[in-house]
């Protein structure tokens, strides 16, 4: 088999509404991650030092005798004392300012404005860690620091001249661009059909819907980004949907789901919260439709859990009785299955990242994924039609227990495949860090540097995001959009890690993958269909991208965030 490969470091384009339409070249993955991780940081200008007259400054200094003394001034007692505790480093102050360029750690500037005298300095990062140097009068000096956990924290530096006395201490409080996540039972934010969330109206075409995230359904106020599966249907015509943080930020030009006429289209997405606490969904058809969003997590930098990302990894298929007993999941019933401490996934954990795939269904309905010991939720993962296979991806709290659950709404048996991902836990330690969308793929479009054509049947693209020596550090998994539009057939979508490095020019191109059973997404002839997939670039910081079915078809793929270690 052939792989059509994609150079590292491509330009970035970003997205346009519709998977149909092209757009130009942007910035890239590591330029993303810059900018969206210097949003965060602080500066506390050297006016701001707090002067500290140590002790030993003091000692055998012997108090005036009032009798002998000669007379005193309050002004001239004044000085004398204010001449003390500058001592003879009187100009002795620290500039300090903090910003980020990861999701997890802090790079630190220290101005110090100090007469020629030998300094002690110390760095409190504010998590029980410090950093001890020592300087010789005005310097500058640089720091680094990684936190193991996303949060705000009190950075703090004295700097101290020990010859005469004097100790100078400032700082600021620092917040990670990074939020861990906290899982979240399935509940019903919006439903424009009952007025859920919203007036009971249709959300018109080029018109939005405003979601209340935090302070709803016991989301925290300070939510940085939150998880929805948001579901459109009651569609007349073909759109899309775009979810961004609304009032304050400009609506990006990437989509997050596609509809057509007559068709009820459910999508995972991840975005950003507003400052305002809401999250809008644009519908960017002509015509009105109707929206539901079901939160399924949130990430903030309070305590909460970090994710590790997964090969894919097969842990239901009725099918071939992988994972629950073989034969269709008969309607209006659930079955249990395991996560914890199965196929590499640790004990222990707090949810899980799955892609969720209903097949050969008997009757049209919904399926709903949730805790192993919850309550079914009123909330759906996706929806489906007579005989069709439709994927999507889904964050579920997993119990304590270890398994979840997945519930057939439908009044007619289905079958069901479950692929892990990913999953979340205190002992993870790669933090969510969200930017602005952009497209970084898209077959259709040579100006992309894509020189390969269509997305052929039966073969790969291998793709990889920066080039090596951008790549940024610590990057666990990219939070993608993948869409496959111009569908001459039925075929699936297979995302997994490349076994190998991209070939330098020049170079024979690298052995053929391994084609993974997992899928991401199914299509028919004639659709375009998306879904959010979140993806370990592997060992090689490589993704192969499978087109499993029998025609040629084109693939988009939207960047809107990382998961990061560092």
């Amino acid at each position: 088999m052939t792989a059509a490969f994609v150079a590292a470091g491509l330009g970035i384009i970003p997205g346009t509404a519709q998977a149909a339409d092209p757009v130009p070249v942007a910035a890239g993955v590591a330029e993303a991650i810059t900018k969206a991780s210097t949003s965060q940081g602080f500066h506390s200008p050297a006016d701001r030092t707090v002067r500290t007259t140590l002790p030993a400054a003091t000692e055998g200094k012997t108090e005036p005798n009032a009798k002998t003394a000669a007379p005193q001034t309050a002004r001239a007692a004044s000085t004398e004392q204010a001449a003390l505790d500058a001592g003879a480093n009187p100009a002795l102050a620290v500039d300090v300012s903090g910003t980020s360029y990861t999701a997890h750690g802090i790079e630190l500037t220290t101005l110090i404005t100090s007469a020629d005298f030998a300094l002690d300095v110390v760095v409190d990062w504010g998590d029980g860690k410090t950093d001890t140097v020592t300087a010789q009068g005005t310097t500058e000096l640089h720091h680094s620091h990684t936190y193991d956990k996303s949060g705000e924290y009190q950075v703090q530096v004295r700097v101290t001249d020990t010859a005469n006395g004097v100790q100078a201490t400032n700082g600021g409080a620092f917040l990670t661009p990074g939020a861990d996540f906290t899982p979240h039972a399935p509940t019903r934010l919006l439903d424009t059909r009952n007025g859920t969330g919203a007036p009971l109206a249709k959300v018109p075409g080029q018109g939005s819907a405003r979601v209340k995230v935090a302070g709803n359904a016991a989301v925290p106020a300070g939510v940085t980004a939150v998880a929805l599966n948001v579901t459109v249907t009651e569609t007349v015509d073909s759109g899309h949907i775009t979810a961004w943080p609304g009032a304050g930020y400009d609506r990006p030009v990437t989509s997050n789901l596609n509809y057509t006429a007559g068709h009820s289209v459910p999508n995972l997405v991840i975005v950003p919260v507003g400052e305002d606490g809401y999250v809008e969904l644009f519908n960017g058809g002509w015509s009105a439709v109707d929206l539901i969003a079901d939160v399924t997590g949130y990430f903030t930098r309070s305590s909460g859990s970090g994710y590790t990302s997964m090969a894919p990894a097969r842990f239901v298929d009725t099918r071939e009785g992988v994972g629950t007993p073989p034969g269709m999941l008969a309607a209006r019933s659930a079955f249990t299955t395991p996560i914890g401490g199965q196929k590499g996934v640790p004990q222990n954990i707090k949810a899980v990242a799955l892609n969720v795939t209903v097949t050969e269904p008997q009757g049209p309905g919904h399926l709903t994924a949730f805790s192993g010991t919850g309550a079914v939720p009123t909330a759906s993962n996706l929806n489906f039609v007579p005989g069709q296979t439709v994927a999507n991806a889904v964050i579920v709290p997993v119990a304590s227990d270890g398994t979840i659950k997945i519930f057939n709404g439908a009044w007619s048996p289905t079958h069901v495949v479950v692929d892990v991902v990913g999953y979340y836990s205190t002992e993870s330690k790669a933090a969510f860090l969200p930017f602005t969308p952009f497209r970084t793929l898209d077959t259709r479009v040579e100006e992309y540097g894509w020189p390969g054509g269509r997305f052929r049947a039966r073969e790969y693209i291998t793709k990889g995001f920066t080039p090596e020596a951008a790549t940024p550090a610590g990057v666990e998994a990219y939070v993608l959009n993948a869409t496959v539009t111009e569908t001459g057939g039925t075929g699936f979508l297979s995302v997994a890690p490349s076994p190998s490095a991209l070939p330098a020019p020049g170079e024979p191109a690298a052995p053929a993958a391994t084609r993974p059973v997992s899928s991401t997404l199914n299509w028919t002839a004639g659709t375009t269909v998306p879904n959010l997939v979140q993806a370990s670039d592997g060992d090689h910081g490589v993704i192969n991208f499978w087109n499993q079915g029998h025609e040629d078809a084109d693939l988009v793929l939207d960047v809107f965030g990382v998961y990061q270690t560092k």
